[in-house]
């Protein structure tokens, strides 16, 4: 299984999306990367499913901004934790920290997507991070 999330600083909400999907022996991983090279940000959600499950949920035009930032900065501080003690938590889930800074304006592409990958890794891993 592959699940990867970067994200790297940002002050704008200027980005261009690229949706791929790539093939491995087993199965069709869902990529979907959002980037702004100049501004030196990144954010890569690989998961098997995720794309099609986004495609059923409700619009980013249900959400305020400021509402998914607060989630996000809640759901980044645990997720963090776990990947800090893979004794306790299972390190094949949760292999690499989110690099979010609540105090930057992401925008809302960004904190939408990021919400909605927590959303379905809760429900598809059968976890809770709250």
């Amino acid at each position: 299984m592959i699940i990867g999330i970067c994200l790297f600083s940002c002050n704008s909400s200027k980005k261009s999306v690229d949706k791929v999907n790539e093939v491995s022996p087993s199965a069709v991983v869902d990529t979907i990367r959002i980037e702004n090279k100049e501004l030196d940000y990144q954010i890569i959600i690989m998961d098997i499913g995720f794309e099609s499950w986004l495609a059923t949920q409700r619009s980013s035009n249900f959400y305020i901004q400021p509402t998914l930032e607060s989630k996000n900065k809640f759901y980044v501080m645990e997720w963090n934790r776990r990947v800090m003690n893979p004794q306790v938590y299972n390190s094949n889930l949760y292999m690499q920290p989110i690099d979010y800074d609540h105090q930057i304006d992401y925008g809302m592409e960004v904190n939408y997507l990021l919400y909605m990958y927590f959303q379905f890794f809760q429900d598809k891993y059968n976890q809770r991070l709250y």
